[in-house]
């Protein structure tokens, strides 16, 4: 397809891999005596045994390392291992927290930057999954590739965002025009780049490795990045679109864990043998009743419900608008059993962390959710967008739609 031949000569897209002739089979002798069915039946055994070397090559991973702090190890030591867990838990889950809220505290930017160094950490923790078994191989750049294709994709859909949002700081400075202009042909020819290195890596023998090794990249690009991109755009919707999501899977990891620890009895699935039925159940309620009451306290705050917009006279982020009715309290009628039912008073009646993937794997199914719900039944014209898009129009073009609206304007009786 590019042209190129790898210096391992692994077959291309439209080559025939030549096998060895079959036993008591001579290179160019008479076939005829032999069925097409044992043919196959002998191709697909010996395909299954390269299989099967193959799949006995790669080593097993090994065990990740306790690294639990010397300080919190000495101090629970007298603690059996059970409760030594829920401390060690505990102090890291309320540290996290503390330091979330200054993160919050700090603004937009600093949280575009979380979650750019939380991505890098996932799209890390991955890779590294795949390179202790390529890295046995002894195969080239691997590890280089994977992070070269984690930058392109990142430049690309960085990119888009500064276009959506910071076109009026774009139009003042001439050498980002330029490239926000030839963005997406930049960005698929640095991908197309890549692809050619990965094609003269390629080593013959272990091209079947080499390829999953590839997809294994991509795959994870589109699971990491992807999605971290989604959250960036549900956090310049607002800033509860993207504080309620997450707080509440955190939520129902905290609660969830607490009903498992004290309460949990019945197993809930054989993957994971510590997860509970009543640790599900009471993580669903919580989060359930967590997410009314978060919802209800962010909404009273423009800080937390008005867009995210760059103004360029000031430099800088801002949130400020007049409040959606969406974020204001409405009356609603319920059904006639549903108003006997709320009636009862039910007042009295209910009386260690592993690595960042394993706290983040349900935000991004979470970001993909909310990206989807704001697109379908929150998100309209934007006002501020509309008008960035304007600005960077040739003043033709700009009169043009200034006579337009100005026509409309005057048919609706507004002008």
């Amino acid at each position: 397809m590019l042209g190129l031949r790898h210096r391992g000569g692994c077959p291309g897209p439209g080559e025939v891999v030549a096998l060895p002739p079959l036993e008591g089979e001579a290179a160019g002798g008479d076939h005829e005596t032999e069925s097409t069915s044992d043919k196959e039946t002998d191709i697909d055994d010996r395909y299954g045994d390269l299989d099967s070397r193959i799949d006995s090559d790669i080593p097993e991973i090994p065990p990740s390392s306790d690294r639990t702090p010397e300080i919190l190890k000495k101090a629970l030591s007298g603690l059996s291992s059970r409760w030594k867990n829920w401390w060690i838990r505990g102090i890291l889950t309320l540290t996290m927290i503390s330091l979330f809220f200054l993160i919050i505290y700090m603004g937009s930017f600093m949280l575009m930057l979380l979650v750019l160094g939380i991505q890098v950490k996932c799209f890390h923790e991955i890779i590294t999954i795949g390179y202790r078994v390529y890295h046995s191989y002894d195969l080239p750049w691997f590890r280089t590739l994977s992070w070269y294709f984690l930058l392109c994709v990142n430049y690309f859909f960085y990119g888009e965002t500064v276009a959506d949002y910071f076109a009026t700081f774009v139009q003042r400075e001439e050498q980002l025009q330029f490239l926000i202009r030839y963005h997406r042909f930049i960005s698929f020819a640095l991908y197309l780049a890549g692809f050619c290195m990965f094609v003269l890596s390629l080593v013959k023998k272990h091209c079947r490795l080499q390829f999953y090794m590839f997809a294994w990249t991509h795959v994870t690009l589109l699971i990491i990045v992807t999605q971290s991109h989604l959250v960036i755009q549900s956090l310049f919707e607002g800033m509860i679109w993207f504080l309620l999501p997450i707080s509440s899977v955190i939520c129902n990891d905290i609660t969830a864990y607490l009903f498992g620890f004290f309460f949990g009895r019945t197993p809930l699935i054989k993957l994971s043998p510590k997860k509970t039925w009543e640790g599900f159940i009471g993580g669903f309620f919580s989060t359930v009743v967590f997410g009314f009451i978060a919802a209800y306290v962010l909404s009273k705050y423009q800080y937390f419900v008005c867009p995210v917009e760059y103004r360029s006279d000031v430099n800088s982020f801002v949130t400020e608008c007049e409040p959606s009715e969406l974020f204001q309290l409405q009356n609603y009628s319920l059904p006639p059993f549903l108003k006997a039912v709320l009636r009862q008073d039910f007042a009295n009646t209910i009386p260690g962390h592993g690595g960042i993937m394993d706290r983040f794997d349900c935000q991004y199914l979470m970001a993909t959710f909310v990206h989807v719900y704001i697109a379908s039944f929150i998100r309209g014209p934007n006002p501020s967008k509309v008008l960035q898009q304007l600005l960077v129009l040739q003043p033709e073009h700009q009169l043009n739609i200034y006579k337009t609206l100005k026509i409309h304007l005057i048919e609706k009786g507004i002008l």
